[in-house]
């Protein structure tokens, strides 16, 4: 991903309480410090106005029929990708977002047994074929995610163990073929050894090694050049730092 040659969207998903909006904090802070570009972190549903409506009628509204419900996702990700994704993508900004497409095809198609061909077929015209640069998926046991979850569960939080276990099927099956794409990161291990594993795999992946070391070598002459000037009043100081890194 060497700066202005490919406009890159990331994705992070997996159930619910693997660490999401936490992992995706830091991987945006992350790559917005060494590539100096524009990050936009945004989430489905809920990332635009349209959005938030959607996202308080299908979890936290009243029972929706499964098919209403993957027609109303596909209807948020549409205009998501319209009125946000794509021109933020236009303009050079990477794009960093909860839950796309495949969650869909985890959450409606397998969880509630609808059929991957057709929930990927209406999700694909929905956001006419764009898909992520990487996706990254935080896999944990459902029944320890669900452990981590604080404050009520929304509908699909509530939809059973059984649930849970198709999607994370569904999400697995997805990463297997088509590797490529898909990274499946252990969510159980701790924060830090988390967000350690996306950035060296996504560095390698997104061609961000470059940009990464030339980030880590400014850093360095910016220390070197701080130690520098604190010395420059004794000269064997100032040579003696000169040396030192050569």
């Amino acid at each position: 991903m060497a700066r202005g040659r490919t406009r890159v969207l990331h994705l992070l998903r997996g159930g619910d309480g693997v660490g999401k909006s936490t992992q995706s904090r830091l991987l945006g802070d992350w790559i917005g410090e060494v590539t100096g570009r524009e990050v936009v972190l945004t989430r489905e549903p809920g990332g635009t106005e349209l959005g938030r409506v959607l996202r308080q009628a299908i979890l936290h509204g009243d029972h929706v029929d499964p098919r209403a419900e993957a027609l109303l996702y596909a209807a948020d990700r549409a205009h998501h990708v319209a009125t946000l994704v794509r021109p933020a993508i236009e303009r050079g900004a990477v794009v960093i977002t909860d839950r796309y497409l495949d969650s869909s095809i985890a959450y409606q198609a397998g969880g509630r047994g609808l059929g991957d061909d057709s929930v990927e077929l209406i999700n694909r015209w929905a956001v006419q074929d764009l898909m992520p640069a990487a996706t990254v998926l935080l896999d944990l046991d459902p029944a320890a995610a669900a452990a981590r979850l604080t404050g009520a569960p929304d509908r699909l939080e509530r939809a059973g163990s059984e649930f849970h276990r198709r999607t994370r099927e569904v999400f697995l099956a997805r990463a297997a073929a088509e590797p490529g794409r898909w990274l499946v990161v252990d969510a159980s291990a701790g924060l830090d050894d988390v967000q350690s594993q996306i950035r060296v795999d996504l560095a390698a992946r997104l061609d961000l090694t470059p940009v990464v070391e030339e980030a880590s070598h400014v850093a360095e002459r910016r220390a070197y050049q701080r130690t520098d000037q604190r010395t420059d009043h004794d000269g064997a100081g100032a040579v003696l730092g000169r040396e030192g890194r050569s």
